[in-house]
Parts: structure tokens; sequence; C-alpha cells
């Protein structure tokens, strides 16, 4: 039986969710449902779960629990990425993504962290704290070049919320298409960008992608913005550019995650630091529970499922 397939259309399929299933709209007939949220003991019916939704940003151990579910065949993450789940899936199980479930929040804080630290807000709070008019001139996001790399669903997202702020999107992804360039193109757009967003997915290959040589080649007072994964950057390369005064950094997401509180990161010049918290919005509610929804839909009906990483 493939992944996409719930099997026979009477039989009762056994699954965990990490809401009570009254908050999901649409669910299917023939579904026994336990409610794992991540707390407290996990349900007696481990055995016996085919589908599972682990809890939203949980604690290890709630993704490590598929290595002791013999009968899973659907793994479906509330997250985008799927690096922290995917060693723990078996052959045979099916994993899928939440592609599209945080677009709106994560672009939405793209635009928010580069506004802010292009037009230094941290610097105003602090002032706002000692009763400190400050005064002077700021960088405007308009006229700006800003550099989208990794050009998925979430940076197509962030270029429709740019755009009407008069700037130019220039956009670097893995695989040319839409309009992107190839990776092979950063050398010579890099000195070119006065934003660099991350958006890339984290692999083996974009592991450290931005090191030393990545950011010396960024013009000074460049602003590098981190919503993809903390490791896509090399933490000591950055705060080493940090320090002198030659760059400007807006983190979502560092590494290592969560920062420590002894880190040399909290104190860094140019940098505005938010903790991980680019999906995590009301909007990112509406829309897993959707996809959850309809993903049970499909494998219910025997029909493929979407944003599927791994094949069951």
């Amino acid at each position: 039986m493939g992944a996409a397939a719930g099997g026979n259309a009477d039989r009762i399929r056994r699954v965990w969710l990490p809401e009570p299933p009254e908050v999901y709209d649409g669910l299917p007939e023939g579904l026994a449902i336990d409610v794992y949220d991540g707390h407290g003991e996990p349900p007696g019916s481990i055995a016996e779960v085919e589908f599972y939704v682990p809890p939203y940003m949980g604690a290890a151990h709630t993704v490590e629990l598929v290595t002791s579910m013999p009968s899973l065949r659907v793994v479906q993450t509330l997250t985008a990425g799927v690096e922290n789940v995917q060693p723990f899936v078996r052959p045979g199980v099916a994993l899928c993504n939440a592609r599209g479930v945080h677009d709106a929040s994560t672009a939405e804080l793209g635009v928010g962290l580069i506004i802010a630290s292009l037009r230094g807000f941290p610097d105003f709070v602090r002032a706002q704290e000692t009763h400190h008019w400050l005064l002077g001139r700021r960088s405007s996001l308009a006229d700006k070049r800003v550099l989208i790399v990794g050009y998925g669903a979430i940076g197509q997202a962030l270029e429709r919320r740019l755009t009407p702020f008069e700037c130019e999107v220039v956009k670097v992804n893995r695989t040319p298409r839409d309009g992107a360039l190839g990776m092979d193109q950063l050398p010579d757009l890099l000195p070119t960008a006065d934003v660099v967003v991350l958006l890339i997915p984290l692999t083996e290959e974009t592991r450290g992608l931005v090191d030393a040589k990545f950011l010396a080649m960024l013009k000074d007072g460049a602003l590098v913005v981190n919503i993809a994964r903390g490791p896509v950057v090399d933490t000591d390369a950055l705060l080493a550019e940090l320090e002198r005064g030659r760059l400007l950094a807006a983190l979502d997401v560092t590494d290592p995650e969560p920062l420590p509180a002894e880190h040399p990161l909290w104190d860094a010049p140019g940098l505005l630091l938010s903790p991980h918290v680019g999906g995590n919005t009301s909007a990112f509610v509406p829309r897993g529970r959707a996809l959850v929804s309809a993903q049970l839909r499909r494998w219910v009906a025997g029909e493929p499922l979407e944003n599927t990483v791994v094949a069951g």
C-alpha cells in the first residue's frame, strides 16, 4: 500500500494530532484520533498510529517518537523545514512538510526585519528607554537592491510584499526558475546588493553557505537577513563582520539555537535578533489546520498527498 492511500475505505485509521479534532474543519470519517501536544506521556496507541502530525516547534522527543511507530504511514509536519525530522523517518513512510502555511507570516517578518534594521528601530527603542530624542537620517528600503537567496514559496511571498516599497528585487535559487538566477551568479550579485535575505533550505550543500568569503563580497553597510535556518550562516564569520562595524544583520534564526545567554551575538553591534518567530503568528494557525484536514481527506480517499518531501 502506498503512503498516499489510506487503505480500505471502511476501516478505522489511527491518527495523532497536536490539537483536539474539533478545531479542524472537514476531517474525513473513519479516523480514530488521539491528541498529543508533546507534553506528558504519549497516547497508548503508539503501535497503531498511521498518520502523525508532530506538535509545531515541539521538543526533540516529539519527532524521535516516529521510530517507535511500527504502523506509521505518514508524517505531516507543521514546519516548512524537515531537516530535524527526516533522519528518523524510515523507508516506506511519507514525509510531508507545511509548504505554504508559513509564507505570509515569514515574509511579513522579513519585511519587518529589513525596515526595522535600515530605519534603526532598535536604536529608537533604546533611546525611548532613556528619554532621548534621537534625531538623524536613516536608510530607506526605497531604491535599495534586495537579493533573495532561496526563491521558493516564501521567497515569492516576500517579493510580492517588497515590490510596493520601490526597491529592486533580485532572486537566486538552487535551480534557476521563475525569473530567479542560479547560485553560480552569487559572486557577481553579492557586491551589488544592499540587502541579502536568506531563505534557502538547510542541506549539506547550504550549511555554512554564508561564510567569510560570502560576507567579504558584500559592500560596506550591507544588511544580512536570515529567516532560513541558523546553520546556513557561519556565526563566527558574521560576528567578525559585525564587530568590525562593516555589516548589519537581522537574524530570526541562529547557530546555536536557542542562543545561549552568554553568546557574543547578543551584544554584537548592528544586529537585530528575533527568537525564531518567523512562522509562529496568528496567520499560521488556520493555515496549518486547513493543511492537516486537507491531507487527511486525501489520505483517506487514496489520493496523492501534497508537499511530499519523501515518498512512502
